[in-house]
């Protein structure tokens, strides 16, 4: 049996996301020439991703190269990725310098630093979808994290294929995939020695963990973590999709809730309900501990408070009703849910 070509899967990959996860992109940019955004790191996925785009899309695509500037010669190295987009038929090719901070550890605040400077570039053209190059292997380790860390359903549903503005067209596709389009295609991509790094909790899991679980469970391991984020992801849309239309229905005029009415529905809803009206209520970066402790103001209500909130807020419940008010004190962290 011949084997796949990995070319044309990549492409397919592609054309399959854009016209029906992104609600039919690819149909509406043969009409009115609407531009992509690629992100590109210059690495195998995102260089194969673009590849498979300008050969896809009728509208102009357009790369983006983020320049941490955590790396010597980190510069030249994202203007050889931005040329080879070039030569690619990319519409344009920018190097974005940016520069990152401390919070959340070196992982967390490149990945903040990068993403914000994408978010420019997509508001800078209308709002084009940004195309990432996240494969089937990046989603089973996001799942094992999520898994690991006890961050619910919502976590290990893994990463979405169209969160505007972010497409990420290779869930399905694995990592040895891209490589191999880029070697077909005579595209020479950078490997990131941070890639290669211990220190960061992913690439343990890339080199230690999984290989560990494929050997005792004799493989299929990424793609049964990648199902899985998949059913969840489809549970996830089922029930959110009723919270919000419950949410409609509990909300004053005043944006209070009904806290009497909400006590009678399921946990999944509830809470969803609940963190769908704090997150419309201006709370950003919603923990877990802390819509459990909201939650217990509906369900466990005993007169008591809730401890304050990300963005300075806090909730009170008076007359049935829940409400969000300035905190009087910083928010505080709360011990993860047993």
């Amino acid at each position: 049996m011949r084997a796949p070509d990995p070319v044309a899967e990549v492409r397919r990959a592609v054309r399959e996301v854009l016209v029906d996860a992104a609600n039919g992109y690819l149909a509406a940019s043969r009409r009115t020439k609407s531009p992509l955004i690629i992100a590109c790191s210059g690495g195998a996925d995102s260089l194969a991703l673009a590849a498979a785009a300008v050969h896809v899309a009728d509208g102009p695509v357009h790369g983006v190269v983020v320049d941490h500037r955590l790396q010597d010669g980190s510069g030249e190295r994202a203007e050889r990725a931005a040329a080879q987009l070039r030569d690619l038929g990319a519409a344009s090719a920018d190097v974005v310098g940016v520069d990152v901070g401390t919070d959340g550890g070196p992982e967390a605040a490149a990945r903040t630093a990068r993403y914000d400077a994408l978010r420019a570039a997509s508001r800078a053209r209308d709002d084009a979808p940004v195309l990432l190059g996240h494969t089937l292997d990046d989603q089973a380790e996001t799942v094992l994290l999520g898994l690991g860390r006890g961050s619910g359903a919502r976590s290990l549903a893994g990463m979405a294929a169209w969160d505007p503005p972010w497409c990420r067209p290779l869930l399905g596709v694995r990592r040895a995939t891209t490589r191999a389009a880029c070697a077909a295609a005579h595209l020479t991509p950078w490997d990131d020695p941070h890639n290669e790094d211990p220190r960061f909790t992913r690439v343990r899991l890339r080199r230690e963990v999984l290989p560990l679980l494929e050997e005792v469970l004799a493989g299929g391991v990424a793609p049964a973590l990648a199902r899985t984020a998949a059913q969840l992801a489809d549970d996830d849309a089922a029930l959110s999709a009723l919270a919000s239309v419950r949410l409609d229905t509990l909300v004053d005029a005043a944006g209070g809730l009904d806290a009497v009415a909400l006590v009678t529905d399921p946990p999944a809803i509830r809470r969803r309900v609940l963190r769908a009206w704090l997150v419309g209520r201006g709370v950003p970066e919603l923990s877990d501990a802390h819509l459990r402790a909201v939650d217990g103001l509906v369900a466990a209500w005993r007169g008591q408070g809730a401890p304050p909130l990300p963005g300075g807020l806090e909730v009170v419940r008076a007359h049935g009703k829940l409400h969000t008010l300035r905190a009087r004190g910083p928010a505080r962290p709360l011990p993860p849910h047993r």
